[in-house]
């Protein structure tokens, strides 16, 4: 099979590797794409800890496919069974993963690009959220992942405040069910105007979803007394700080919401996929860009670099 392989600092190749097998337990997926994610960017650059090359396919984990083989005692799926996939070496042709880390996809999803593991993820955060009808929420960072998140608390019936870089963005949170937006731009100023549309009470729950040390204080400094702050941002490049201070005087609940029990993270698919063939999540304006597999280097790149237009992009083979 072809597989990519990072094999240096902002460098990949694509290899012809030996396909994987399933084990007892497994299924292997036939994939038909994979989606990009901003975790990837840390190895991407290629930090101290990093080895190269990465394993075939690896970084890869937000892949769907048909599955083609599976393993001794498999009874749930099926061989041609069209499926998301919680998987690691996905930035391939073929993966294998646990029977229990693949979700079926409906005939409703035939023909469109699924990355489970990343919407598995964002309905995970909103059930850690606790969002209930009547309620301000603040989402700082209108991503991929702040969009999802936007539309599911406008669909609770929260009011939502999106607060993000790029108009792009903010013009999507519009478009995703915002009440208001604002610019990340000054600190103060973004904490005077959620002053001003809350009565000076500020949010009932804030979603930090950059995974940035600024937009992390300035979701604490959003959330009320007795409020709750959920930390969705991938904080993965190193220690926080946090104002320990403003935390006990505000009393606020904190969830560090990223699910990692993995029978919860397929769940979180499973909701996933029952709210996109429903209709009541369409996914396919937040899919903005599609690579080939030896174009995964642009991919990633333009993941970081977040060019007009840009949201999330999708490996696809």
């Amino acid at each position: 099979m072809r597989a990519a392989v990072v094999t240096g600092p902002g460098e990949m190749e694509v290899r012809d590797v030996a396909r994987p097998e399933p084990g007892a337990g497994q299924v292997r997926v036939r994939l038909e794409g994979c989606g990009v994610c901003a975790s990837n960017l840390t190895p991407w650059a290629g930090p101290e800890w990093m080895t190269f090359p990465t394993e075939p396919g690896g970084l890869g984990h937000e892949g769907w496919g048909v599955v083609d083989a599976v393993g001794e005692g498999v009874t749930q799926v099926s061989v041609g069974d069209r499926v998301a996939a919680l998987s690691h070496r996905s930035f391939a042709e073929y993966d294998v993963a646990d029977e229990a880390a693949v979700v079926k996809l409906p005939p409703e999803l035939a023909g469109k690009p699924f990355p489970g593991e990343p919407l598995g993820c964002a309905m995970n955060i909103f059930r850690r959220a606790e969002i209930k009808a009547g309620q301000t929420v603040a989402i700082v960072g209108i991503g991929f992942l702040g969009a999802v998140l936007t539309r599911l608390a406008t669909e609770a019936g929260a009011r939502v405040i999106a607060i993000s870089r790029r108009p792009f963005s903010l013009d999507l949170a519009k478009r995703m069910g915002a009440a208001e937006t604002i610019p990340l731009e000054d600190h103060y100023g973004i904490i005077n105007r959620v002053s001003e549309l809350t009565g000076g009470v500020f949010c009932d729950v804030t979603i930090e979803a950059i995974g940035k040390q600024w937009p992390l204080d300035l979701a604490a400094e959003l959330t009320r007394e007795r409020g709750r702050l959920v930390i969705a941002g991938y904080h993965q490049d190193g220690p926080r700080q946090v104002n320990m201070q403003l935390w006990n005087w505000r009393g606020f609940d904190i969830a560090s919401a990223h699910e990692r029990d993995p029978a919860v993270y397929a769940q979180g698919v499973r909701e996933a996929v029952e709210a996109v063939a429903s209709g009541r999540l369409d996914i396919e304006p937040l899919l903005s860009h599609t690579y080939p597999l030896d174009r995964l280097g642009e991919a990633l790149d333009a993941t970081r670099d977040r060019p007009d237009g840009f949201l999330k992009a999708l490996v696809t083979l």
